[in-house]
């Protein structure tokens, strides 16, 4: 897959499949412009691929984030 820098997505950003918060924009060759949540895009990855879209995934962002603890001496 082609990937893209574009501005990164908000949670205001819905999936077009189930409506759910966005992590994928994806720019059809044509101009027009797709957004899935991390489990459809992963869902129609196989076609998107064919179709040489370009793909801005930020599902990354799903993946907890290490804690970091202040230890008192």
């Amino acid at each position: 897959m082609n990937t893209l820098t574009a501005p990164m997505l908000s949670s205001l950003d819905r999936c077009d499949r189930c409506g759910a918060q966005a992590y994928v924009r994806v720019t059809l060759g044509g101009g027009g412009e797709l957004m899935f949540c991390a489990h459809h895009a992963r869902q129609h990855e196989e076609k998107l691929r064919e179709m040489s879209a370009l793909i801005h995934d930020e599902s990354e962002r799903l993946a907890p984030s290490p804690v970091l603890v202040d230890e008192e001496i």
